[in-house]
């Protein structure tokens, strides 16, 4: 028995009737969720970068060539309010791994590209943190992550029109 399963018989021995399902399936995720969340940001910091950042690089990476966006874009696209966003971006144009300038398409919009030095740093930190986080689901074989990775597909849908909160952007690199 793992905590999950105490917590649910101590429930049923305490509470005969109480609804204890969810209990393996939610605390699991949340055990789950802190353990890869302090995983991630130890790595990140042996690697030599914040989440914050790494999300902002990999965002303007993974849409390809010429690796730039629009604030308003960069903001939808890591569900991010257009506030944190300004401060990402000027953290990372300070530190030369990002720059911006007024859009020659919409007179209004910002525009951020990512520069040389970003772009090696996100193509470096990738790699090695999902190689990382790979090892960590490696107990699974392949074809049970696809499983899982679908199965969490569809609970992720069904939570979301259930719940009212606002998106979270845990684990987007």
């Amino acid at each position: 028995m793992d905590r999950a399963d105490r917590i649910a018989a101590a429930w049923r021995a305490e509470r005969a009737g109480t609804p204890v399902e969810s209990i393996g399936v939610v605390t699991r995720i949340w055990q789950l969720a802190k353990l890869f969340g302090a995983h991630r940001q130890r790595v990140l910091a042996r690697l030599g970068i914040d989440a914050a950042t790494l999300d902002l690089l990999s965002t303007l990476r993974r849409d390809g060539p010429p690796y730039t966006l629009t604030t308003r874009e960069i903001a939808e696209r890591t569900l991010v309010s257009a506030g944190a966003i300004s401060q990402r971006i000027a953290r990372a144009e300070r530190d030369e791994l990002v720059v911006r300038r007024p859009s020659a398409a919409h007179h209004r919009a910002v525009e951020v590209t990512l520069t040389d030095r970003g772009h090696e740093l996100v193509e470096r930190v990738v790699d090695d943190l999902l190689t990382d986080e790979l090892e960590l689901i490696s107990g699974l074989p392949a074809a049970e992550r696809g499983q899982l990775a679908g199965l969490l597909k569809e609970l992720l849908v069904h939570v979301s029109e259930k719940v009212d909160a606002p998106d979270s952007q845990v684990g987007s690199s």
